[in-house]
């Protein structure tokens, strides 16, 4: 539940400190991003792997323009800061709206940052360890003798760059259930009651997210989901016990 504090504040003030936040969360991605820039090469290779590995032997990526691979790396660089820079957003998201929770909900300040990044990096690495090795294999079997497959490096990476930011953000439903539980949005009985939507929702978010159409990676998906909104309603009724 949000106190009295917060909305003592006008509203000009909450926009000017949400820019302040969002410009240093920005900042912190940027010297990030730079840093993994100098580790771009391992961090290509170690991401072509699961489509390198369903290629026939000696073809690889390619690039048809001159600032194709610049900008792919640029992009790899960027995504990887979002990953390390994680911990940070999360500080700053908790900063923005700790002046409006109450003193003994100010102590999760540590497990919403620990969970929360655990949450988003395990969802890139599901992604990557669990989906994406099935889905390229399944992209790729529709080679033949009419049709062979060259991927740009732009359009493969691209999708592996929205992928891991999609699982990562997916993984992050516990997090979004538990915030709109300190608010008082939702609770422990009507996220029970509302189980079956829960299954609808995580295979349309699952259907969303997966870069095929086939039902066996869509539920590879689907199936963590409802197993991260079950860990929402356990970590609820938790902070539902303290509150009383």
């Amino acid at each position: 539940m949000i106190s009295e504090t917060q909305n003592e504040l006008p509203l000009t003030e909450h926009l000017r400190e949400l820019r302040q936040r969002l410009i240093r969360s920005l900042v912190v991605v940027s010297i990030l991003a730079c840093v993994s820039y100098a580790f771009i090469e391992p961090i290509f290779k170690a991401l072509s792997i699961p489509l390198l590995d369903v290629l026939p032997e000696g073809r690889s990526l390619i690039f048809t323009s001159y600032p194709e691979a610049f900008f792919t790396y640029l992009k790899l660089a960027i995504t990887t800061g979002i990953f390390l820079a994680s911990p940070w957003i999360l500080f700053e998201i908790w900063a923005f709206i700790a002046p409006g929770l109450y003193a003994h909900e100010k102590r999760l300040l540590f497990p919403f940052i620990i969970f929360g990044s655990a949450f988003f990096v395990g969802g890139g690495l599901f992604g990557y360890f669990v989906v994406f090795p099935t889905a390229f294999k399944f992209l790729a079997g529709y080679e033949s003798d009419m049709l062979t497959l060259y991927p740009s490096i732009s359009e493969y990476f691209t999708l592996v760059v929205r992928l891991l930011l999609g699982f990562g953000l997916a993984f992050e439903l516990p997090l979004i259930l538990v915030f709109l539980g300190l608010l008082g949005i939702v609770n422990t009985t009507m996220l029970r009651r509302n189980r079956k939507y829960a299954l609808l929702g995580a295979f349309i978010i699952a259907a969303i997210f997966t870069p095929t159409p086939d039902v066996l990676n869509q539920t590879l998906l689907a199936v963590p989901l409802l197993l991260l909104y079950e860990i929402s309603i356990w970590a609820l009724e938790i902070i539902q016990r303290l509150r009383s």
